[in-house]
């Protein structure tokens, strides 16, 4: 089994799934087990569609369908994972500009107070409990021990304030999402949905519920929902010149779910609706400053002669505006548009929403930092698989890549026989497959064999 072991534990670094992730340890079974499925993955020659089972049967994918979603979900778990410490506890950092956070509905459920705690200390205070993943949350302070949590003491860090008064949270660490105030994953929501979080409150919405139509490459976009634009108004008017132009879907009898551009006509002051090859004119009630346009270029005038330049003021005085409804979104780059002369600056304090005027506050940028640290973790990394073939000599080298080689072909040569009678391929397939492996090696005459010890 010393075979078996050697590669198990050289690809559990690469495949996410929990059975390869546990190292072999000299048990047979557990190192065939695990030794299948990483062969499996190594050949990957299975069919890239899915196959539909005889009627009445459950419909089956392809082994090549999971590995592929695996992969996504492990990179995306890496995106947000990466760019935290998942060893120490971060209460020592103080208010952290981003971690990964975790709820935990075993020590401070819904009744009682509402409470974070850092990554490390969901793997190695909260094992075993019930947890709610919170994503990411900005400058936010590790809960974990504090009085929050009665007699429990963090393992990590135990000498903790009683409170963070920093902190800020939500019904999210209840496990309760979205202004319908239901669970993520919800077993009664019968409805496929996308849920997008708003980057102000850091709540989580649905995508039918944001009041607007989601756009396309949402993922490369940044969403700010209805009630955080209403708190912080002088986000509408950089949303008229800087967001995404909204999309309406408007029901019709004959054209279901048709989508209406609406553009803005700066000359004319009016919408401009496209409905299919046809534009409609709406009169539009256009937001000007207080004491009107000459208001505002009076207002820009006193602040160039003070030798500042106020991007806002500009954009207010253009005249441009938009629907003042629905969620926002906003493309990449948004951020560094905004005005950051010291007045717009005490204006942003004021609101709650600094943290707009930093483009590293973005997720995306600490999925890149996670990314970056997580490449250079790996690349400083010695190879398993060289420090296993190392400490081995030339003979025992030799035998381990003929036997690798006779395994891969042998899998590929059975399992092809199903995939070319579109058979689906059974865990008791996988065993008696190497159950002739077994009964072959042990008829072998060489008896130089190695084993995990």
């Amino acid at each position: 089994m010393g075979f078996y072991c050697i590669f198990v534990n050289y690809f559990a670094s690469f495949f996410p799934h929990q059975m390869v992730k546990r190292k072999c340890s000299g048990s047979d079974t557990v190192c065939v087990c695990m030794c299948v499925y990483v062969c499996v993955c190594i050949c990957v020659y299975v069919s890239t569609g899915s196959s539909m089972a005889a009627e009445g049967e459950e419909v089956t994918v392809s082994l090549v369908d999971v590995l592929e979603e695996d992969e996504e979900l492990e990179q995306e778990a890496s995106a947000v994972l990466a760019g935290s410490d998942s060893e120490k506890c971060s209460y020592p950092e103080g208010y952290v500009k981003r971690q990964a956070l975790y709820a935990c509905n075993t020590c401070t459920p819904k009744g009682g107070e509402a409470a974070g705690i850092c990554l490390a200390c969901s793997y190695k205070c909260h094992e075993g409990h019930e947890l709610f993943e919170l994503y990411t949350k900005r400058n936010f302070r590790c809960d974990c021990g504090n009085e929050k949590f009665g007699e429990m003491e963090c393992r990590l860090f135990p000498e903790k304030e009683k409170t963070n008064c920093g902190n800020q949270y939500s019904h999210n660490f209840y496990g309760l999402y979205c202004t319908c105030e239901r669970p993520y994953p919800d077993p009664e929501d019968e409805v496929a949905d996308e849920m997008i979080q708003c980057v102000v409150c850091e709540d989580w919405l649905h995508g039918r519920h944001l009041g607007c139509v989601v756009p396309e490459c949402v993922e490369l976009q940044e969403m700010i929902c209805e009630s955080c634009m209403n708190k912080c108004p002088l986000l509408w008017t950089y949303a008229a010149h800087l967001a995404v132009p909204p999309t309406v879907k408007v029901c019709k009898e004959e054209e279901e779910n048709a989508r209406v551009e609406v553009e803005h006509d700066d000359e004319n002051k009016t919408e401009v609706k496209k409905e299919g090859n046809e534009k409609v004119e709406v009169c539009e009630k256009v937001e000007v400053c207080e004491n009107g346009t000459a208001g505002c270029k009076r207002k820009l005038q006193e602040l160039e002669a003070e030798g500042s330049r106020c991007r806002f003021e500009e954009m207010k005085c253009s005249g441009k505006s938009r629907v003042q409804q629905g969620a926002v979104f906003w493309p990449a780059g948004w951020r560094s548009k905004l005005c950051s002369c010291q007045h717009c600056k005490s204006v942003f304090v004021e609101g709650g929403v600094s943290f707009l005027l930093d483009e590293m506050d973005t997720v995306l940028a600490y999925e890149n930092k996670g990314k970056t640290t997580e490449q250079a973790t790996v690349g400083e990394t010695r190879d398993p698989l060289m420090s296993a073939l190392n400490n081995l000599n030339h003979v025992q080298q030799l035998e381990i890549i003929h036997e690798y080689n006779d395994m891969k072909t042998e899998l590929k040569d059975y399992l092809q026989r199903f995939a070319a009678e579109g058979k689906v391929v059974t865990p008791e397939d996988i065993r008696h497959f190497f159950e002739q492996q077994q009964s072959r090696k042990r008829r072998r005459a060489d008896a130089g064999q190695f084993y995990c010890t």
